[in-house]
């Protein structure tokens, strides 16, 4: 690898981190992180060095080393529902904000965050004003039922749009499908209850690699038709985030 980005991914053994691993890997050095050495096999498969490091347990000094030296971080952790309330706080939020307090403490210059998060992740009250009914139902339907993980991704959202001591995106996907990655996706403002690809999400996240023109941007992004790479430029370059505070 030469002239590449040197990234590490938060939550490497996640299904789209892994798919974002391999689009990384020809060009950019990867790093996945990992909290079982069971995990090593999939991460080299994939062409990224594989650094065991549980975000659980880890402490954001342990973290800000493992940072040094990198361009990007891309956190794409998550409890996945597993271990109720108690270790979703400790994943989705104490965990993503152990992330943003180990970039501010790396020395010298700060690496960029590219965190990927949930769709709809807002206060319950604050609808966007370009949500339909079929939007207001379904936003309904996934908060009454995963309420905990809702409430704190707002939590870390929140806090990470107040900082600006480093360079970060948002990218917050629909419901996730295995379907194979069409290319295409709806970006930007858009509606929420078409699901996407795990390969499109990453075919994204890959693509914000070089996009340094996001920082400060939350950018939604579902099933859709117009090409990734469009759709993605035609959102940065409004300059609209799509977090609502």
């Amino acid at each position: 690898m030469t002239g590449g980005k040197k990234v590490i991914i938060v939550g490497g053994h996640r299904n789209a981190s892994l798919r974002l691993a391999r689009l990384l890997a020809p060009k950019n050095a990867a790093t996945s992180i990992i909290r079982t050495i069971n995990n090593s096999k999939d991460i080299q498969e994939a062409g990224a060095t594989p650094l065991l490091l549980s975000l659980e347990d880890a402490s954001v000094k342990e973290f800000a080393v493992a940072f040094e030296s990198q361009d990007i971080v891309y956190f794409s952790a998550g409890a996945g529902g597993s271990g109720g309330e108690e270790r979703t706080k400790k994943v989705d939020y104490e965990g993503a904000m152990n992330i943003f307090y180990a970039i501010e403490a790396v020395k010298g210059s700060k690496l960029r965050l590219i965190l990927v998060f949930a769709i709809d992740v807002r206060g319950p009250e604050k609808i966007p004003a370009y949500c339909n009914e079929a939007d207001i139902e379904t936003s309904k339907r996934v908060r009454a039922a995963i309420p905990a993980y809702m409430h704190w991704k707002y939590g870390a959202d929140k806090n990470l749009v107040k900082r600006d001591a480093f360079k970060w995106t948002i990218l917050p996907p629909g419901g996730l499908t295995n379907n194979p990655g069409t290319g295409k996706a709806s970006v930007g403002r858009t509606h929420i209850t078409t699901p996407i690809s795990r390969d499109d999400v990453a075919k994204a996240l890959a693509l914000l690699v070089d996009r340094t023109d996001a920082f400060g941007l939350a950018i939604d992004i579902v099933g859709g038709d117009t090409p990734i790479a469009e759709g993605l430029d035609k959102a940065i370059k409004t300059g609209e985030t799509d977090f609502v505070v």
